[in-house]
């Protein structure tokens, strides 16, 4: 039995991973915001820390003689400052590393995202592909915290291994599939361009496979992996099958991308002049979130593959069938209008709320 330090254990994929943790034999903990909810946790025996990865010291109790740390921690989907980002995703990432290695645990793993990448390539990306990430806090961030553990690989000795998903749903992703899924029902889906660019996603039990695989397998540290799912679906087939499985039509009106793209210029701009944290400053266009839905974004998993013995095993359209499932058993709130959510690949959020989404 180990014992295993997840951070942002309370978000979506940790309510994925935890359980599959105790039911092999794991002794979970999990770090959790002090405002954070976390009855589900203690009702399944998993010891709850509070801290806050921004500051050091409260980590040290936590990963002390902990066998190996998770990080999932990170700040996405709120439209706050780069800034804001960096003290979540590089410096706290810089942080929970350092407690884990004065704790002198046996692996690190950290989960990254695809989005350290950059957008509309065209081709599948393996992890050979420099870090050229999209002009936004999120990827950014997210790329410098990839950065700054593959330094205290290198510098440290941190036995790390980096997992970079691709976006991730399934069953209690209120933020992205809903938004999806609600605008679909609402009749205000789009297609960002002809719909046939290809769309990163992959189901959340492919992602926990992957994150266990980087815990377990022996060739794991020092190394990076892309975890997705190889059989992708353009955004027409997608959004598509959304539609369907939750009982909607699917979008007949495109807009074309590169118009989407200037009128996301223009929101963001005009949002950066509200006062800060004021909810009419949030765009309902984002560039990222254009780019995300409107250009070609593939994933190579080959390394995955003959490394560590990864296999997507959840069709992309079974992913959706089972997470529509969930979706229709939600009570769902009144529509109203609201902008469409930006899904940032492969990030789960520190909080157990849904945060507010980046929009397209």
């Amino acid at each position: 039995m180990s014992t295993i330090l997840i951070t942002g254990g309370n978000g979506f994929v940790g309510r994925h991973l935890v359980p599959v943790l105790l039911g092999r034999g794991d002794r979970v903990r999990v770090l959790a915001l002090p405002a954070e909810h976390t009855e589900w946790l203690r009702q399944r025996g998993v010891e709850v820390y509070r801290g806050d990865i921004r500051d050091p010291a409260s980590l040290t109790e936590a990963v002390r003689e902990a066998d190996a740390v998770l990080h999932l921690a990170a700040m996405m989907d709120v439209w706050r400052p780069i800034d804001d980002y960096r003290a979540v995703n590089v410096t706290g990432t810089e942080n929970v590393a350092r407690a884990a290695l004065a704790a002198g645990v046996r692996r690190f793993v950290h989960m990254s995202s695809s989005s350290v990448y950059g957008m509309g390539h065209g081709r599948p990306v393996d992890e050979s592909f420099p870090l050229t990430a999209f002009a936004d806090p999120y990827p950014i961030t997210k790329a410098e915290g990839d950065r700054a553990i593959q330094r205290l690989i290198r510098d440290k000795k941190l036995p790390a291994v980096i997992i970079r998903p691709d976006q991730i749903f399934g069953p209690g992703d209120h933020l992205h599939f809903s938004a999806m899924a609600d605008r679909l029902r609402a009749g205000r889906g789009i297609l960002v361009g002809n719909g046939d660019n290809f769309m990163p996603f992959v189901y959340v039990d492919d992602v926990v496979r992957g994150l266990l695989l980087g815990l377990d397998h022996d060739a794991a540290p020092g190394h990076a992996y892309n975890i997705t799912n190889d059989r992708p679906l353009t955004q027409r087939e997608m959004l598509t099958a959304i539609a369907t499985a939750v009982g909607a039509s699917p979008p007949a009106r495109r807009v074309p991308y590169r118009a989407l793209y200037a009128a996301a210029w223009l929101a963001e701009r005009f949002a950066a002049l509200a006062p800060p944290g004021a909810r009419a400053g949030r765009p309902p266009v984002t560039r990222l979130g254009v780019a995300f839905f409107g250009t070609d974004n593939r994933y190579a998993i080959g390394k995955a593959r003959s490394e560590l013995g990864y296999r997507p095993v959840v069709d992309l359209r079974d992913g959706v069938a089972l997470t529509a499932a969930w979706y229709l058993r939600q009570p769902r709130p009144t529509l109203a209008e609201q902008p469409m959510q930006a899904p940032q690949p492969g990030q789960s959020d520190q909080s157990a709320q849904p945060a507010q989404g980046i929009v397209i």
